[in-house]
């Protein structure tokens, strides 16, 4: 049965691994906003998801929460425990996204540039 993966593209530094993922037998779903990620996750749990990490500075995201991820995350719980996560971070802002783990465990963090290789290194690994 093949794997299916969420890509949650905010921006346009998500790279694009389509080919990777069809390579590997993993069934991309590509979704441009969290609302509609979440929506999605009710329907399917998918084995990866795939989504960038933007740190809230200051009041971005209602003060309260660490990131653009948090109310993801928190869906991920009650929908979808196996999911696995990995995450996309700029280097600047790699310090912060350790914090989602207090959420749900990451299964991965990749620092901008995310190569071919380091994603095949993450999804193909054993965990």
């Amino acid at each position: 049965m093949p794997k299916n993966l969420f890509s949650i593209i905010e921006s346009a530094t998500h790279p694009n691994f389509s080919e990777l993922y069809s390579s590997l037998g993993i069934r991309e779903t590509r979704i441009n906003s969290m609302r509609k990620a979440i929506a999605a996750l009710k329907q399917q749990q998918p084995d990866f998801l795939v989504a960038e990490f933007f740190y809230g500075y200051g009041n971005n995201y209602a003060g309260v929460n660490i990131s653009n991820l948090d109310v993801l995350l928190y869906s991920l719980q009650k929908y979808s425990t196996a999911t696995k996560v990995i995450v996309l971070v700029d280097k600047s802002e790699f310090e912060h996204v350790d914090k989602l783990n207090n959420i749900i465990k990451l299964y991965d963090i990749l620092k901008h540039p995310v190569s071919k290789k380091q994603m095949q290194d993450s999804l193909t690994r054993n965990n």
